[in-house]
């Protein structure tokens, strides 16, 4: 009968009908084509959904992305880029990926960093002669990277529902992120040596260097700031988000004197409208838990998967076509939700570390932003850039294969994502 919920739920997602929309609706209609409770409890499974309180971290994060992209500290933190990579050939494409890898430090989304980031450098790009779908590409994949690095609101949702350390979770990116980095900067180096992409003049002196690190300093601190409170374990998620917050607000209003309080309104009500969008799918997926315990999904994919002689190596080789294929035709937020509590018991159960299967999961998943046809960071990038969305898919293109490469790299090289999380914890 589970078939029947899926197939609900694809039916929905072809009539064009939102996530939450298709997955509360499928849920419905399979209790009452089956008749296995009653729509009363309906509720009381959408309120389990959300009743964890590392979820209130979640609106934390958003708001101190929105501020940053607000006060203009991203625009410092791009000049403080360019100081130490805009003379390399093809300057600007480094300067995206740095940006991105310190904004993944605050707002752990990957399209509210593309969404700052790019309005900002895609049309400076542009104006330095990159052409737009090179600068587009760029923009979207480096902005992957902020759903890996600590904090991440994707690992949030993974420690939610599987009860896995959130800390450990954050720490897991630290390395497939840097890897991530590492593998997008190999390819903008050789082809902007092909393409003779401009060079970014640049004044290399101390006096630069002190006044760029002043205007930058408190900003940079932010990530560390977060990071730090995660480590440490001295404050909970929650405090140390909120602590984010009230440091942003204080460098904010009184350091670079960027925020108006019409500025703040502003965030706040993005922040409210996002947080919102997220919380009723948690609720809606409070509902889809309760299916598949009932369903006993779990036990019976273990059963499949042992007729399947499967091992440790061909598991994961597995799951990440799975996530592949789930990441082109479905919303990251939806397979994570769903699949992930019922394959963790497996993968477990194969000798897999649970906390390296929930950063692979979001791994694949956040990759999958970027890939055709529901691709959000594809979509986001053609509103910026203004160009076609099938221009941009093939301009993105060896950008997703380099992350995959990375994603099997994770895979199969697990000290990788683990090496930090056991190292402190």
């Amino acid at each position: 009968m589970i078939v029947i919920l899926f197939l609900l739920l694809f039916l929905f997602f072809a009539f064009g009908f939102s996530i939450w929309v298709s997955m509360g609706l499928s849920g419905i209609l399979y209790i009452l084509i089956t008749g296995q409770t009653s729509l009363n409890s309906v509720a009381a499974y959408m309120v389990q959904g959300v009743d964890s309180s590392s979820l209130v971290a979640i609106p934390f994060f958003i708001l101190a992305g929105e501020l940053m992209n607000r006060t203009g500290i991203t625009k410092k933190l791009a000049d403080f880029a360019i100081f130490f990579v805009g003379g390399l050939r093809g300057g600007m494409a480094y300067v995206t990926i740095l940006v991105n890898f310190i904004m993944a430090g605050v707002s752990g989304s990957a399209v509210a960093d593309a969404t700052a980031v790019s309005s900002m450098l895609v049309p400076t790009m542009e104006e330095q002669g990159y052409d737009k779908p090179f600068a587009a590409a760029i923009n979207a994949s480096a902005a992957v990277i902020g759903p890996i690095i600590p904090p991440s609101i994707p690992m949030i949702y993974i420690g939610v529902i599987s009860g896995l350390s959130i800390g450990k979770l954050f720490l897991g990116g630290i390395g497939p992120g840097l890897l991530m980095a590492i593998f997008l900067a190999i390819y903008v180096y050789f082809l902007s040596k092909k393409r003779n992409y401009p060079v970014v003049k640049v004044t290399h002196s101390f006096r630069e260097f002190w006044k760029l690190f002043k205007e930058t300093i408190f900003a940079l601190l932010t990530p560390v700031i977060i990071i730090l409170g995660v480590v440490l374990g001295v404050v909970t998620l929650v405090e140390v988000a909120a602590l984010a917050i009230l440091y942003i607000l204080i460098i904010s209003f009184f350091v670079y004197k960027s925020l108006t309080l019409k500025d703040l309104f502003t965030a706040m009500k993005h922040t409210a409208v996002s947080s919102t969008s997220i919380m009723i799918i948690f609720a809606v997926v409070g509902l889809f838990q309760y299916i598949v315990v009932q369903e006993q999904l779990g036990e019976k994919l273990q059963v499949f998967m042992l007729t399947l002689h499967f091992n440790k190596l061909t598991f994961l080789f597995a799951i990440n076509i799975f996530y592949i294929f789930m990441g082109c035709i479905i919303d990251a937020i939806p397979v994570m939700l769903i699949f992930f509590p019922v394959l963790m018991p497996i993968a477990i159960s194969l000798g897999i570390d649970p906390v390296h299967f929930g950063v692979i999961t979001v791994f694949n998943l956040m990759v999958g932003l970027l890939t055709p046809p529901v691709g959000a960071l594809l979509f986001v990038e053609t509103k910026i850039a203004n160009i076609p969305f099938g221009t941009l898919t093939k301009a993105s293109m060896p950008y997703i294969i380099a992350l995959f490469i990375v994603v099997f790299i994770c895979t199969y090289v697990p000290q990788i994502v683990m090496f930090i999380p056991n190292l402190l914890f």
